[in-house]
């Protein structure tokens, strides 16, 4: 039987400026997240109210893959509940096991946009302002093609045991990575 992969991001209502600094990401709030599960199938959007939901499906994958979802993500989730996620999930932190290679961080769109050819499609600064305007269609659209994205670049580094990311200075680079998807 095939592991249930679940890719996982959010989105926040305020920014870390809003909450003091980014010590207090469990103040920032939930205005969607989204999961994609192998199991299922199937994109799954959660509301705030919904975060139960959420980490019930978190909590029963076999692996959660995100991009910088440990140190963000996790930390936004846990100031709604007592539940220590990095203790009792096994994931795979894209940015963190990159990080761990290269010796400096990548932003997903480096990472997405040399390996697939295509990139995000907004920023969290954008989702939050939509936020603000009550745009919760354009949030979980944003949030669920960043988990397709995500998705896509594991898939890729999974397949072919390297991603390609563009420098600093805008250089296409590899690496090597060593993820599954069995």
């Amino acid at each position: 039987m095939a592991r249930d992969i679940v890719y996982f991001d959010l989105e926040t209502r305020r920014t870390a400026n809003d909450v003091g600094g980014w010590g207090n990401k469990h103040k920032m709030g939930i205005s969607v997240a989204v999961t994609y599960s192998t199991k299922l199938g199937e994109y799954r959007i959660y509301q705030e109210d919904e975060t139960n939901d959420l980490i019930h499906q978190l909590t029963r994958a076999d692996l959660v893959v995100g991009f910088n979802h440990v140190s963000f993500d996790y930390e936004v989730l846990m100031g709604h509940t007592i539940f220590d996620f990095r203790d009792q999930v096994q994931d795979l932190d894209l940015l963190v096991d990159l990080e761990k290679k290269l010796g400096h961080r990548l932003k997903l769109e480096a990472v997405a946009a040399a390996s697939l050819g295509t990139g995000k499609t907004a920023d969290g600064l954008e989702a939050i302002r939509w936020w603000q305007q009550g745009k919760l269609a354009e949030i979980a659209e944003y949030c669920a093609f960043d988990v397709k994205v995500t998705k896509c670049v594991h898939e890729y580094g999974a397949q072919n045991g390297f991603v390609k990311y563009h420098d600093r200075n805008g250089r296409e680079q590899q690496v090597n990575v060593e993820w599954s998807i069995d």
